[in-house]
């Protein structure tokens, strides 16, 4: 038996479903603050920007194939504790096989994410296997300079205030995103083109909330009032397969606020990436555990990847075991909320910092990769360490050089975010193929187990 389908096997034990537990409603203020102070724009986090550094061809080359030596170097396993990934990989298996319409994955992270590079390499790789299943959930409008999905095209009108955000300003009721927009203006708009066949807009329910229609290619399909206690809202409607453009238009002049799309074909796999520029893991904390854990289990995802890491790299209140913490927490409120769910932590990658007109490796990234891989260890996920897999400590400079990361030593370039992408799929692909050949052999112990109770 090849070594990594032994490791699915005898980790056959870490996949077993955690015990549902109901998540605690959180307290939430339904004061206004003043106007000052909700009028007040999120800004986008400061960045740095530098150049590329000059490179001949000759040295771009040779980057290169460090870069590409250093991918071809397999670690085995890839990815810590891959048997935590079983209850996705069966999922896997019942869609191909057709037992079941859809798979969900949903990734959360930092701008790493929100670029969508990464992620979108992932979700064509993922729906060219398995179905696309379409978008799944986006945000609304373009709440953040930045904000983009490949695979869907959104907009708004210019009356739009978004909350949330990497600061997590506001009531923390931000939907599964932990973003929002809002108005109180008659008349003001959001559009998506998408190819689906159904289409769901969620939204705040709040006292004194306006009524919104929805249009598909330009005719009024559907109307909501968003009025009632404060909880998450659906406005639903299935169309035909094909190409939409759809838009939300408020009706009257109160408030109404924004969570998200969700478009979805019947069958196959959604890769839904919901990424905020300059966010921390513990962001999610944040969000209103009650309203995020509705919309969790809503979506029903068969995995959950978290991208977090690289700006607790360069904050200095976060200490190892201050950062074990937190992040342990973040993932134990996922599986209060949907325990059936596999989680895999991507860590964060090589990261440089320019000190005295130098270039050098950021200490940071150590302490929060090990906080990482610990609370992994204790809540029974699966971790890739992404750093390592390309090439460990220093190796953002090949990357640079190879024009694979940009100047700031921190960012992939699209082609980078490429050839990080297609190695993950892979990675998560072999252990996909590794289960199948073993999976006989557990259904072959579950009946005989069961088999054995009954007599």
């Amino acid at each position: 038996m090849p070594r990594c389908a032994a490791i699915v096997l005898l980790c056959l034990s870490a996949a077993l479903p955690f015990a549902a537990q109901t998540a605690p409603t959180a307290k939430t203020s339904t004061k206004k603050k003043p106007a000052k102070k909700t009028k007040k724009k999120a800004r986008a986090p400061r960045v740095r920007h530098y150049a590329p550094p000059r490179v001949n061809a000759k040295t771009r080359a040779a980057s290169l194939q460090k870069v590409a030596f250093q991918l071809d170097e397999r670690p085995d396993p890839a990815i810590d504790r891959p048997g935590t990934l079983v209850p996705f990989f069966e999922r896997l298996y019942r869609l191909s096989s057709g037992d079941s319409p859809a798979v969900h994955i949903l990734h959360f992270g930092d701008s790493h994410t929100a670029s969508d590079d990464w992620t979108g390499v992932l979700r064509d790789l993922f729906q060219n296997r398995f179905g696309n299943g379409g978008a799944g959930f986006s945000l609304a409008g373009i709440p953040f300079k930045g904000y983009r999905r490949y695979d869907v095209r959104g907009g708004a009108s210019k009356a739009w205030d978004a909350a949330g955000l990497r600061t997590g300003e506001g009531d923390g009721l931000f939907g599964l995103g932990g973003v929002s927009i809002a108005t109180e203006r008659t008349g003001q708009t959001i559009y998506l083109d998408a190819d689906c066949a159904s289409v769901e807009l969620d939204y705040l329910q709040q006292p004194g909330g306006g009524r919104v229609a929805l249009s598909d290619n330009g005719a009024t399909v559907n109307e909501a009032s968003t009025e009632g206690p404060f909880g998450p809202g659906f406005l639903e409607y299935a169309t035909t397969p094909g190409h939409h453009r759809f838009e939300v238009r408020t009706e009257e002049p109160a408030p109404v606020r924004l969570f998200g799309w969700v478009t979805e074909n019947p069958r196959g796999i959604t890769y839904e990436s919901m990424g905020i520029n300059g966010a921390e893991a513990a962001l999610i904390q944040r969000w209103d555990e009650a309203m995020h854990a509705v919309y969790l289990k809503r979506r029903d995802p068969a995995l959950i990847v978290l991208a977090y890491g690289t700006n607790e790299a360069g904050d200095s209140k976060w200490s190892e075991a201050g950062y074990l913490d937190a992040f342990a927490a973040i993932l134990q409120r996922l599986r209060r909320a949907v325990p059936a769910a596999s989680i895999l932590v991507l860590g964060p990658p090589d990261r440089f910092v320019r000190v005295k007109g130098r270039w050098r490796p950021y200490e940071g990234v150590d302490r929060i990769v090990a906080a990482q891989q610990e609370a992994c260890r204790q809540n029974r996920c699966a971790y890739w360490n992404t750093r390592a897999r390309m090439g460990a400590e220093g190796s953002m400079i090949n990357w640079v050089m190879a024009g694979l990361a940009q100047g700031d030593y921190v960012h992939f370039t699209s082609q980078g975010y490429q050839r990080l992408g297609s190695v993950l799929f892979q990675d998560i692909m072999r252990l996909y193929e590794s289960y199948l050949k073993v999976r006989p052999e557990l259904a072959s112990q579950t009946t005989d187990e069961q088999t054995s109770q009954d007599h």
